[in-house]
């Protein structure tokens, strides 16, 4: 997590030990990349270098799930001028969107997105459940 510009720190979730990347803005070493590889394939005009579920794979990290997310913004106000992809549920995927989530107005907000699409503010946060 952290040669991407991760910051893992250990939270206590609904009894569960997990690893966040808890960096106050999405970790600049996973920006512009879209959801995942369909979608990446996909993109006619400028497909990106990867995606956020293909980076997350080969880290050996998944992304955070909307709940989780939400979880950690109560430790911490995290993605206040980024965005986050989050876990998106299959059948939003299969209509071809996807979830991402930030901070604003003093609010935790979840968005829908083509999963095709990339920005250089939006990155994903990763996660690992220990127990």
């Amino acid at each position: 997590m952290e040669e991407t510009g991760g910051e893992p720190d250990l939270y206590v979730i609904e009894e569960a030990w997990i690893i966040i990347d808890s960096s106050k803005e999405t970790p600049k070493g996973r920006i512009n990349s879209c959801y995942d590889k369909e979608a990446r394939l996909k993109r006619k005009k400028f497909p990106p270098d990867s995606s956020a579920l293909e980076m997350a794979d080969s880290m050996g990290i998944r992304l955070c799930d909307e709940k989780v997310y939400g979880e950690l913004q109560t430790f911490e106000v995290h993605d206040e001028k980024t965005s986050s992809w989050i876990l998106t549920p299959e059948p939003i995927r299969a209509l071809g969107g996807a979830l991402f989530a930030d901070a604003r107005y003093g609010r935790t907000f979840t968005y829908h997105n083509g999963a095709d699409s990339y920005y250089s503010t939006r990155g994903f946060r990763g996660m690992i459940k220990i127990k």
